[in-house]
């Protein structure tokens, strides 16, 4: 019987670009619930911005926010991971001389940054609607900083994944998040944290959870369960780890709901 559920959301549960989750799924959340089953929004969001999304069922889900850098349930943050503040401001001066490249710093309450041009400021105040704070100098930094992340507006290329990965791999994990972002993230910490944690907490087995993502920061997640389905769109080498593909979230917990919780009904 699966009794942990947890998803990814931009391109997995949030499709196409999507800055509203699609409303099939919070039925099908409630349903979850109702048959014992945790609902956890896995992603590389703020936490703050992710409950948003989840304004309707969001008392009755839990959260593994900034890629796994912290976890939270009930308002109560049951841990947080932080970046160690000199690769924080090299990582910052390393996106402020590459030309294309524009950075946001996550702490627990905002996303600073520092925006180059008025596209990027756009994209996180009014299109992804994440709290931020624009500053104009790294000393307005002033708290512990949980993820960076490095934008580039056209989308992230492989040159480029290897210049960051060269930079800074040896330092943290260096890993792609999305189109056009690349995340820097403690090592150790990933989504599968989260995964773990709430395994913990649920007294629940890997074979009883059950997880949905796209991209590579979702794989140690897809390997922390038994049932790990990529998106059919997700890159090869993330299909490649998991165990199942989907299209559609939704297609999956439909059948999972009308099987009571039993994967075997479902594959």
């Amino acid at each position: 019987m699966i009794k942990l559920v947890a998803s990814d959301l931009d391109g997995t549960l949030l499709l196409n670009g999507a800055q509203e989750l699609p409303e099939d799924i919070f039925p099908l959340i409630r349903r979850l619930k109702e048959m014992g089953i945790l609902f956890v929004a896995a992603s590389g969001r703020q936490y703050n911005n992710i409950k948003r999304l989840f304004q309707p069922v969001a008392s009755d889900i839990a959260f593994i926010c900034e890629n796994g850098a912290l976890a939270v349930q009930n308002e109560k943050f049951l841990y947080e991971d932080f970046l160690d503040r000199d690769l924080m401001l090299d990582i910052i001066r390393a996106a402020d001389e590459t030309e294309g490249f524009e950075f946001s710093c996550s702490t627990k309450e905002f996303h600073y940054i520092m925006p180059k041009t008025e596209h990027f400021k756009n994209l996180l105040l009014n299109v992804v609607k994440v709290d931020c704070k624009v500053v104009k100098s790294v000393s307005e930094i002033t708290e512990p900083c949980v993820k960076m992340a490095v934008y580039e507006k056209d989308g992230v290329t492989d040159e480029a994944i290897r210049y960051w990965k060269e930079r800074f791999g040896k330092r943290c994990r260096v890993v792609t998040s999305g189109f056009a972002w690349i995340d820097f993230i403690p090592f150790g910490i990933s989504k599968a944290k989260g995964i773990r944690k709430f395994q913990e907490m649920l007294q629940v087995s890997p074979d009883e959870c059950l997880a949905f993502g796209d991209e590579y920061n979702d794989i140690e997640m897809l390997q922390s369960v038994k049932y790990g389905y990529a998106m059919a769109h997700a890159k090869e080498g993330v299909r490649a780890q998991a165990h199942y593909e989907t299209k559609r979230v939704q297609e999956v917990l439909e059948k999972l709901i009308a099987a009571g919780g039993k994967m075997e009904e479902v594959i």
